[in-house]
């Protein structure tokens, strides 16, 4: 039967018309267990490497208790804030899972087929599997535990029911045969927890009927697809089984449709990976589920989007990061899906940047993103056999949906400075207030810096989000104006951001006087510029206020800075992070800046930026004009 016609049309809608699906024991696009071609260790197909790593890590736990997500940790969201106890423990658990599974897959013992058992089953007698911060239980019931009778649809229920559905694809013989009724109770509560209410509901928050949409949207969609062309698999649900993937394709669509035709992402690049990246995945299961019926290849945007990882890369293992992205996102991302939707698009950059993370003897896939991701890494044959490459690095990109430029001296190299600039409103998804703030790399690596976000808790996303200091305007690389910094919210804007790109420099220019709201000004115009000839970055500030005064007190410029920083009469010299070259950093020598250390006592923000970073205070008192060049410093034999 095909898919019923959709109420939405977007990009996909006449692509999808009139394709019908495979049979659900050959919908998904994995070899089950029982074709030893690929799953035997002996000479099968799947990679061995991965294998044998995730053989080790499943031995060693399997005598070991299962980590239990208690809920007095769940309980924590509405008391204390905090997310990552609960989290933690579940998703190790839904961890050790992916790895049985594998290790059944591959051996077929009965030990480890129970092993598979035992977790399904703690996974199904979980009591939600929505993720506590996510649920609406508390303002629906004034619960701060999980109405068992209302399941929410969020992220982890999505990542659950697929987990289970792949599961049930890879195992189903063997779990038929060791545990006879294991299967029926995984149907039972795909449907209570999530088919029901994904078509009951049709308000989810996450579907964008208010035309804003975000990541959650292909990453829930796209688990939904999967487990519903596995698990609704009775002659019964046939008809159930094309309403519920039409519904799923559907509001992929308003993703689809949404996403800017230079396929940018303005959650950054660490949030391709759960955002747009979900939406290849999503569309390369329908093409097998469809024999190749639903080709998405023509759809200019989706062909955009795999170029963005390379187009957000500064070096090594360093990218752009703006709003709650990382700067060094952990490196082991699912690089096999971006060289997969690299070589369906026919995109031989994006192919490149995913290959340079491909290194022999290594393996092809971790279960950190998924039992799907793992088991498509793993079973790959292009991309358990690809060849290392160099990342493309690209010279210069433009990105004017999202108004970011990124410049560096030479294409294909990270040597030397690069710079970062944007414009863009503070209504972006996963949003700082960071209008018009610029980044510098040296050899790939930032020095003058975003900070990213610290761990996720519950203020993140509630009313006090712009109380976390990294979240401020005070904290990134602007100014504050009359001791106004910016506010949230879509009119706080830029103006006129464009970009002009010769050989010899490439210049960003923008107007900041939009994201300041109540400050008086008439106008401030950035320049940032990098200068091929000159091996420098200038930031090149002007301004002026309606009432004709004169720059106060209060006006300051603030950089980020990552590494050691020495002050100087007309400057400061920095070290940076990760062995790059110092640079020089100079402005006007009457400007006394001063200079405060933050120190990172948060995780996320530690790891990737070592014990601090510092901020540096340039006062504008009587100015209507900074000029600030970065440049590669003379070295010096010893820090200060």
């Amino acid at each position: 039967m095909p898919f019923p016609t959709p109420v939405f049309r977007g990009p996909l809608a006449a692509i999808v018309d009139g394709a019908e699906v495979r049979p659900p024991d050959r919908a998904l696009p994995v070899a089950p267990a029982s074709d030893r071609s690929v799953w035997d260790r002996a000479g099968g197909t799947a990679d061995g490497v991965g294998i044998d790593e995730i053989l080790a890590r499943a031995t060693t736990e399997r005598t070991t208790p299962w980590p239990q997500p208690r809920a007095t940790d769940a309980a924590r969201v509405h008391r204390d804030g905090d997310r990552t106890a609960w989290e933690a423990a579940a998703f190790e658990r839904q961890r050790r899972l992916s790895r049985a599974a594998v290790a059944a897959a591959v051996t077929l013992d009965e030990g480890w087929i129970d092993e598979v058992v035992d977790g399904v089953v703690l996974l199904c007698e979980q009591s939600s599997w929505c993720w506590p911060a996510h649920d609406d239980t508390r303002r629906v019931h004034g619960a701060v535990l999980a109405t068992v009778t209302d399941p929410f649809v969020d992220l982890g229920a999505g990542e659950a029911v697929a987990q289970l559905a792949w599961i049930d694809h890879l195992l189903g013989s063997a779990l038929d045969s060791r545990a006879p009724g294991v299967r029926a109770r995984i149907r039972h509560e795909a449907r209570v927890r999530v088919f029901d209410p994904f078509q009951r509901r049709r308000d989810w928050h996450w579907i964008g009927l208010d035309g804003d949409v975000h990541n959650w949207n292909p990453w829930i969609h796209g688990n939904v697809i999967v487990a519903a062309l596995r698990l609704l698999d009775a002659p019964a649900d046939a008809e159930e089984r094309d309403r519920v993937v039409g519904l799923a394709v559907e509001g992929l669509d308003r993703y689809v449709a949404a996403l800017p035709a230079d396929g940018a992402i303005d959650e950054g690049y660490a949030y391709w990976w759960n955002g747009a990246c979900r939406a290849l995945e999503a569309l390369d299961v329908l093409a097998h589920a469809t024999a190749g019926a639903v080709d998405a290849t023509g759809i200019a945007s989706l062909r955009e989007t795999v170029a963005f990882p390379h187009r957000s890369h500064l070096g090594g293992d360093w990218f752009v990061n703006h709003a709650d992205g990382q700067a060094r996102p952990p490196a082991d991302q699912p690089w096999h899906a971006l060289h997969r939707a690299a070589r369906r698009y026919g995109d031989d950059h994006a192919a490149a940047l995913a290959a340079s993370h491909r290194h022999p003897g290594s393996p092809a896939a971790t279960e950190r993103e998924g039992l799907g991701r793992l088991l498509r890494g793993l079973t790959d044959p292009a991309w358990v056999t690809a060849s290392p490459a160099s990342p493309p690095l690209p010279r210069d990109v433009w990105l004017p949906s999202t108004e970011v430029l990124l410049a560096r001296g030479e294409g294909g190299s990270a040597a030397g400075l690069a710079l970062v600039a944007k414009g863009g409103h503070n209504a972006e998804h996963h949003n700082h207030n960071d209008v018009g703030s610029f980044l510098v790399a040296v050899d790939g690596v930032p020095v003058i810096v975003d900070a990213g976000r610290p761990t996720y808790t519950a203020a993140t996303f509630g009313p006090d989000r712009y109380d976390i200091w990294t979240m401020q305007s005070a904290w990134h690389n602007l100014p504050v104006v009359r001791g106004r910094t910016q506010p949230a919210g879509r009119d706080a804007a830029a103006r006129g951001a464009a970009a002009e790109i010769t050989e010899e420099r490439t210049t960003f220019s923008v107007d900041l006087a939009g994201a300041y709201p109540g400050a008086g000004l008439a106008s401030w115009r950035r320049r940032a510029t990098l200068d091929r000839g000159e091996s420098l970055v200038e930031i090149l500030d002007t301004w002026s206020f309606a009432d004709g005064a004169s720059t106060d007190s209060d006006t300051v410029v603030h950089l980020i800075v990552a590494g050691t920083v020495h002050l100087e009469p007309d400057g400061a010299r920095v070290w940076p992070i990760d062995g790059a070259r110092p640079v020089r950093l100079r402005w006007p020598s009457d400007v006394e800046a001063t200079a405060r250390a933050r120190d990172l006592d948060d995780p996320m923000l530690a790891e990737v930026w070592g014990e601090r970073l510092t901020r540096l205070a340039l006062p504008l008192a009587s100015r209507t004009q900074l000029r600030l060049t970065v440049e590669l410093d003379t070295p010096i034999e010893d820090l200060p």
